[in-house]
C-alpha cells in the first residue's frame, strides 16, 4: 500500500515523499523582498529525510496591486526575482523540492497596501466580510478589508500577463514550478463565485462566464514555464475571505473539466473549511469530493491529487488508499521542520505558537528544536 513515505514522480521532478509544505504566509519580507531568514526557515523544513517532499512557498503577491497583507514577499520585481535565489538555493542545497504559490488577494486588501493608496480591486464592488494584517509600530494587527473597486473588462488581460511574468520571474529566481492561488476567497476564486462576482459580462453570470478569469491565468502560465510545473490551488466550500456560493459542485466539477486538458501538474484542494472543519457544507448539500476527483480524471485529466485540511497520519494514509497522491500539511510545519520523521515514528508534535505566525523575527519561525 502506498504510504506519505514513498517517491512520487511529479512531472519532472521526482518527490522523495508525499509530504507537502502548504503555503503558509508569516509577514517576514519587509517592503515586499525575501529575507535571508526566510531561506533558514525553508531550508530546515526542506531536507526530504525529515521534511517535505515538496514546498509550497508562502503566497506570493504577483504585483503590487495584488499585495493584500503586510510584509509578504513579491515576485514582479527584478530586487525580488534576485532575493529569492537564496531561499531556492538553500533549499536545493538541502534536497528539497519548492514550488512558488502565486497570489492576487483582490477584494482582501487594504488602501494602505495598494499603489498609491488605491482602492483594492474585485469582481464587483462588493467589501469582503473579513480582515487582513497591518505591521503598526513593529507589531502585526488585524483590521477590517478595504471597499474595493469592480474590475474594468479592459483590465483583465493585464492581470492574465501580471500572471505570465510572476511565472517567469519564479523560475528565473529558481523555482521548481509554481502553485497558482485559485482558494480561499482571493482574487480568481472571487471571480468564480457569485458571493462576490456579480458582474454582466463575459466574466460574470454564469459558471462558464465566472470560471472564464481562472482558465485564462492558467492557460498563460502553463503557457509560459510548461504546465508539468504548473499546480493550482482549490477550495470549493471554505467560507475564507467571505467566499460563498449556494451552488459549489456544479461550478468546481466545471472548472476541474476545463482544465483537465492541460496536463499540469497537480490539483491541490483544500477539503471544507481552511484550518476548520472538513466537513464544512456551503450550499445546497456536502460537497462530494470524490465526484470531484471522477469528473477531472473523466475530462482526461492526468495531474496528481493533492489533499489539504487538518490530516494526521491516519487520515493521510486513509487518502493515500483511497487515490490521493499528495497530501499537504499547513500548520504543523510550523513548528515541526523536521514533520515527516515525526509522522513516520509517530512522535509528538510541537505546538507552535500563534503570537508569533504573522511577523517577527526568528523566534516562533526558525527557533523550533528537531527530534
Amino acid at each position: 500500500m502506498t504510504t506519505l513515505f514513498d517517491p512520487l514522480q511529479l512531472g519532472p521532478l521526482t518527490l522523495a515523499n508525499r509530504v507537502v509544505m502548504a503555503p503558509l504566509t508569516r509577514n517576514r519580507a519587509p517592503g515586499a523582498i525575501p529575507t535571508a531568514l526566510m531561506a533558514t526557515y525553508y531550508r530546515q523544513r526542506a531536507n526530504p529525510q525529515d521534511g517535505a517532499g515538496l514546498i509550497i512557498s508562502e503566497a506570493t503577491a504577483i504585483s503590487h496591486q495584488a499585495q493584500g497583507y503586510a510584509d509578504v514577499p513579491g515576485i514582479w520585481s527584478d530586487e525580488q526575482v534576485q532575493a529569492w535565489k537564496p531561499v531556492t538555493a538553500a533549499v536545493h542545497a538541502a534536497g528539497g523540492k519548492i514550488f512558488m504559490q502565486l497570489w492576487h488577494v483582490g477584494r482582501v486588501s487594504h488602501v494602505d497596501l495598494q499603489p498609491g493608496g488605491q482602492a483594492p480591486v474585485a469582481p464587483s464592488a462588493i467589501t469582503a466580510k473579513t480582515k487582513t494584517v497591518l505591521i503598526q509600530d513593529g507589531v502585526a494587527r488585524f483590521v477590517d478589508t478595504s471597499a474595493p473597486r469592480a474590475l474594468a473588462l479592459s483590465e483583465l488581460p493585464g492581470i492574465v500577463q501580471d500572471y505570465r511574468r510572476a511565472a517567469r520571474n519564479a523560475m528565473a529566481a529558481g523555482f521548481d514550478g509554481v502553485e497558482v492561488h485559485g482558494a480561499n476567497g482571493y482574487l480568481l476564486d472571487q471571480f468564480l463565485r457569485s458571493g462576490s462576482n456579480q458582474r454582466t459580462d463575459a466574466y460574470g453570470g454564469p459558471i462558464e462566464n465566472r470560471a472564464q478569469l481562472l482558465v485564462e491565468v492558467m492557460l498563460a502560465v502553463c503557457d509560459e514555464i510548461g504546465a508539468a510545473k504548473v499546480g493550482l490551488r482549490l477550495s470549493p466550500v471554505t467560507p475564507a475571505n467571505d467566499a460563498s456560493d449556494p451552488h459549489p459542485q456544479p461550478l468546481f466539477e466545471h472548472v476541474v473539466r476545463q482544465l483537465a486538458p492541460l496536463k499540469m501538474a497537480y490539483l491541490h484542494i483544500i477539503e471544507g473549511s481552511t484550518g476548520a472543519a472538513r466537513d464544512y457544507v456551503q450550499g445546497d448539500a456536502p460537497f462530494d469530493y470524490a465526484a470531484l476527483k471522477e469528473a477531472y480524471r473523466a475530462a482526461g485529466g492526468s495531474a496528481a491529487w493533492m489533499v489539504n485540511n487538518a490530516y494526521d497520519r491516519a487520515l493521510a494514509d486513509q487518502a493515500l488508499a483511497t487515490g490521493a497522491d499528495l497530501v499537504a500539511f499547513g500548520r504543523p510545519f510550523i513548528a515541526n521542520p523536521d514533520l515527516t520523521r515525526r509522522l513516520r515514528e509517530g512522535a509528538a508534535l510541537t505546538a507552535g505558537n500563534r503570537m508569533t505566525y504573522y511577523g517577527g523575527g526568528a523566534e516562533g519561525y526558525t527557533d523550533y528544536k528537531t527530534l
